[in-house]
């Protein structure tokens, strides 16, 4: 079983930056692959960004330029950096690895 954790988030205005944690925890599941979901309401789940292995960066196309991944292996830990945070940002926020989620962490983009 694998734990993941899920902090910072919350309410921001437009044009705003907030940065999210995810720390894992449990068996042994060496270095992975990382990523970052979100759902906003009345949507499906959509991916963010991953990170592989090795430190390479993904992004889906929506947060391009604007948000940054990465992790500490030596933590478990992956972070995301949100700057230039819009309303259509605004959603709950899923750190996975390994087919584990964490609960979420709500990040609300509004004035």
């Amino acid at each position: 079983q694998v734990q993941l954790e899920e902090s910072g988030g919350g309410l921001v205005q437009p044009g705003g930056s907030l940065s999210v944690s995810c720390a894992a925890s449990g068996r042994s599941f060496g270095i992975n692959v990382m990523g970052w979901y979100r759902q906003a309401p009345g949507k499906q789940r959509e991916l963010v960004a991953f990170i592989n292995q090795t430190g390479a960066p993904n992004y889906a196309e929506s947060v391009k330029g604007r948000f940054t991944i990465s992790r500490d292996n030596a933590k478990n830990t992956v972070y995301l950096q949100m700057n230039s945070l819009q309303p259509d940002d605004t959603a709950v926020y899923y750190c996975w690895l390994m087919g584990f989620w964490g609960r979420g962490t709500q990040v609300t983009v509004s004035s």
